[in-house]
């Protein structure tokens, strides 16, 4: 869910190619015939499932990619996609099941290209992606092995990319201002107003208050590293290990859209990644302690960063909420996608401040201490 490296949440920026025209741009940039062709949601980038024709010796047939057309505003930082590529290349050699780009016909990892006849002078940077299967975690009943092995990868994604990972652009990844950096909470005062005058509207106030009071002041106590910062229930793809229909084990068999990639923190990793797993969960309050147990059981977290998980969670529900709120009224085309979060993400959070962070994280950090002798089958 990026939105450019600046602190709006979305400009009028985001592609809109014909399914011609981005049949066309494979052919022209990466040198390959579309056989079929389909759009994928997103959030302010325009994606297309790809199938090309393959004709090798003796063996004809259709190899599957993403073609991503970045968004007009991000387009114009070359050097963030080129190290968000190169990360995910690092990773898939590290054996993340993480995406790989198709060069284009010049040898590049990526091409900037001009949009469709009617888009004035807009510039898109393009990439032709491997496409992963798997189903992702959205359509799926959740159980605790998934969640405590989500929270694992969070962990050591993070960690691989804090102690391996070097490029020479790597210092773009400090957005300072980056609206969906877990660190500028603050930032959504501006767009509260999205939200109208309403008990939801009350409740994301008191949730900034409480962040610049309590987490703001402490992050420089939390242990700093690279972030995927997307970590949602669309970008996680599973496919099943196991044949039983009613305890199914499942396995991460894909990393998507590392679009929202900046310094952050650790224990950020695993708050985005706790708040996303609530989103379809039937037992939304449940879930933290799984997920956590699996991040500790790479990366521990210190007593300050668990102090902080609560509010951290509450965060990111309030930037996915209010975001998608102000990004719906400049794209009403796109409501049903942008308010994804947002049909169960209001009642979620709403109950985290019932029933209280107290009560909420004890419950958390019952269940992760459940597994300190018992790790998931």
């Amino acid at each position: 869910m990026s939105s450019g490296n600046d602190c709006r949440p979305q400009t009028f920026s985001k592609p809109a190619l014909s399914e011609k025209a981005a049949a066309e741009l494979v052919d022209r940039v990466f040198g390959l015939k579309v056989s079929w062709l389909q759009p994928l949601p997103s959030y302010d980038d325009q994606n297309f499932h790809v199938r090309v024709l393959r004709s090798s010796a003796g063996a004809e047939g259709a190899d599957e990619y993403v073609l991503k057309i970045t968004n007009s505003e991000d387009s114009r930082e070359p050097d963030l996609i080129q190290v968000q590529t190169q990360a995910m290349m690092f990773l898939s050699a590290e054996g993340f099941p993480s995406a790989t780009p198709y060069l284009t016909k010049d040898g590049k990892i990526m091409s900037l290209e001009s949009g469709d006849p009617g888009a004035g002078n807009a510039k898109y940077m393009v990439r032709l992606l491997t496409y992963l299967p798997g189903t992702p975690v959205a359509k799926i009943a959740t159980n605790a092995q998934i969640l405590y092995e989500i929270g694992k990868l969070a962990a050591s994604l993070d960690k691989a990319l804090a102690e391996k990972f070097h490029h020479p652009s790597v210092k773009s990844l400090h957005r300072g201002q980056f609206i969906w950096n877990l660190a500028n909470v603050p930032l959504l005062e501006q767009y509260i107003y999205a939200l109208g005058q309403n008990k939801y509207r009350a409740v994301v106030e008191q949730v900034i208050e409480q962040f610049k009071e309590k987490v703001i002041p402490k992050l420089s106590s939390f242990r700093a590293c690279i972030n995927h910062g997307d970590l949602n229930d669309h970008n996680i793809l599973v496919d099943s290990s196991s044949a039983s229909l009613e305890s199914p084990q499942y396995r991460v068999s894909g990393i998507l859209d590392f679009s929202d990639m900046s310094y952050g923190y650790y224990v950020f990793e695993v708050a985005i990644a706790i708040m996303y797993m609530m989103i379809e969960s039937a037992d939304p309050l449940g879930v933290g302690g799984h997920v956590l147990a699996g991040f500790e059981s790479v990366v521990p977290l210190t007593a300050q960063e668990r102090g902080a998980l609560f509010l951290l969670v509450s965060g990111r529900f309030a930037q996915s909420l209010v975001i998608a709120a102000h990004t719906a009224l400049l794209y009403p085309d796109n409501k049903d996608y942008l308010m994804i979060t947002a049909k169960t993400g209001w009642k979620h959070l709403l109950a985290m401040f019932e029933v209280g962070q107290e009560a909420v994280e004890r419950r958390w950090f019952e269940t992760a201490q459940g597994y300190e002798h018992h790790t998931p089958a």
